[in-house]
């Protein structure tokens, strides 16, 4: 471990060979930090924290303080981040509230810029991006290789499927389902995120068939429950459609429209 001499680290911290800590960085009591990780100046990290491997943290973020929640009360609770994370200037990440299950999590590969906000007990998937001044409310989850727009704000218990794009100043106040790209002002669906899902090697026809069952969806003038007992039909020979619908069925607040 590389540690600067005005860091100031717990006893009671497990810091794996090979980290390096910054000028000023305190680090708490009950946190956990794997091998690779670089964690610079003026960081502030408080636990029950798990941090795994080759993580970035950048200068004056806080990482696992107490959930901004008034019910809060003191209990026992977690933050979870895997491998491979870019957490860049002035992040903030809480830990979990016994209302949720307790534990915030992030998965592995995630960009995340200055200014981002990840509030208690989100579940957040791996490949991600928030762009600068994104801002999750508290229990949001977050599919895989979602991308958030610069100041975009997502309501408390909302759902973000897989593949998403959520443009700049987006206002998410209910479901987006996997694959969609929204934006606007109002914020509104605005048809399949194709760019991205090129870029990740989907065919030609797993997109069309991806943008059919989005237009069943948005366009057909169907209701909902007809619409996905069609596409529920069509899984079995259009796989990449199922995380969609998937997405679809679990949705709790009803989805953007």
């Amino acid at each position: 471990m590389n540690t600067h001499p005005t860091a100031i680290i717990s006893d009671s911290a497990k810091i794996a060979k090979g980290v390096e800590v910054g000028p000023y960085t305190v680090i708490g009591e009950n946190v956990e930090i794997g091998t690779g990780c670089v964690i610079d100046s003026h960081v502030v990290i408080n636990g029950p924290t798990r941090i795994g491997e080759n993580n970035h943290i950048y200068q004056f973020c806080s990482i696992g303080d107490d959930p901004q929640d008034k019910k809060y009360r003191g209990e026992s609770t977690r933050l979870e981040i895997g491998d491979a994370n870019t957490i860049r200037e002035f992040c903030t990440i809480s830990r979990g509230t016994l209302q949720g299950d307790g534990t915030t999590r992030i998965g592995n590969d995630n960009w995340i810029m200055a200014y981002v906000h990840i509030a208690h007990d989100c579940v957040i998937g791996s490949h991600c991006i928030f762009a600068n001044n994104a801002t999750l409310a508290g229990h949001v989850r977050v599919g895989d290789w979602t991308i958030f727009g610069g100041f975009t704000g997502a309501h408390q218990f909302c759902r973000i499927g897989a593949h998403a794009f959520l443009g700049m100043y987006a206002a998410i106040n209910q479901d987006v389902p996997a694959y969609t790209m929204i934006g606007g002002q109002p914020t509104a669906p605005k048809g399949i995120n194709s760019e991205g899902l090129k870029r990740r090697g989907f065919s030609g026809d797993q997109i069309r068939n991806i943008r059919n069952a989005y237009k069943i969806v948005y366009r057909s003038g169907a209701k909902l429950s007809k619409a996905i007992k069609d596409l529920e039909s069509m899984v079995a020979e259009q796989p990449e459609i199922e995380i969609f619908v998937d997405s679809l069925k679990s949705s709790e607040r009803g989805i953007i429209r």
